[in-house]
């Protein structure tokens, strides 16, 4: 027993103090990384150019690499070589990296949605193949909802690398129509009744003007290009009131849409 006792002692003369200053350590690194975690939280939202998801995440790793180094200085009060301990965290953390290589990929896409912020949710995009409204962006993937309602969750590794189209982006979207009149018909009437139902939209912006003009000497008409500035949310429904009002006005007005057609010749048989 005496001889338990002079080792169990002579122990904790040699590790005593150690442990002490090993939970110290582990005490002070584990506050100090809430501290940073909460500072670099504030800082971001303080810009208020950072996405809350990319707030939280990068406020946790701020943390963990904080929880990282503590773990590190607690072993080294044992004695144990810090060369050594980031050569065995370097090689895990590339067998991890290897291994999980397309996730990381989604993770690294999906810091750069979120911090350049190319859309938001609610806007409604062209992206990795796929268009509709933003619903949510996750550091993962990205969900959408088609224009008939159908959920679409597209990796975001799969938008980062693809040119992104925002229809939402702008405050103003211009209306494309082209209508097709009859070669027999005044093409001056026409534009003039286009122009008059155009200023009976209400939608229809003033600045930048709309502009009226005969685009192409089509084969079977005269094509007429339409070009009308409206706030976004209006877009579509511009475009079908304009082109139903367009049709039921000039036919009004006696103009005819021509029908595709084509003459044949029949050539008769040498006798």
């Amino acid at each position: 027993m005496e001889q338990v006792s002079d080792q169990a002692l002579a122990l904790i003369a040699s590790y005593g103090f150690n442990v002490i200053g090993a939970i110290v350590v582990l005490i002070v690194g584990l506050i100090a990384a809430g501290w940073a975690r909460k500072a670099v939280q504030r800082m971001l939202r303080r810009t208020g150019r950072v996405d809350d998801t990319l707030v939280g995440f990068l406020g946790s790793l701020v943390k963990y690499a904080v929880v990282a180094f503590t773990v590190i200085a607690v072993l080294q009060q044992f004695g144990v070589e810090a060369t050594s301990l980031v050569a065995i965290f370097g090689a895990a953390g590339l067998a991890i990296g290897l291994a999980l290589q397309g996730t990381l990929s989604n993770v690294a896409a999906g810091v750069m949605l979120l911090m350049f912020r190319p859309f938001k949710s609610g806007d409604v995009i062209d992206a990795g193949g796929h268009m509709g409204s933003v619903k949510a962006i996750t550091l993962f993937t990205t969900e959408m909802a088609t224009p008939d309602n159908v959920q679409i969750i597209i990796p975001n590794s799969a938008i980062w690398g693809t040119a992104i189209k925002n229809f939402s982006f702008h405050d103003t979207r211009r209306v494309d129509l082209v209508m097709g009149v009859d070669y027999g018909d005044n093409i001056d009437i026409a534009m003039a009744t286009i122009n008059r139902v155009i200023g009976e939209e209400s939608r229809a912006k003033t600045d930048p003007e709309s502009m009226v003009a005969v685009s192409e000497l089509a084969d079977n008409s005269v094509n007429i290009v339409i070009r009308v500035w409206v706030d976004a949310g209006d877009y579509w429904g511009v475009y079908f009131d304009l082109t139903k009002k367009l049709k039921e006005q000039l036919e009004g007005d006696g103009l005819n849409f021509p029908f595709p057609q084509r003459t044949v010749h029949m050539a008769s048989a040498a006798q």
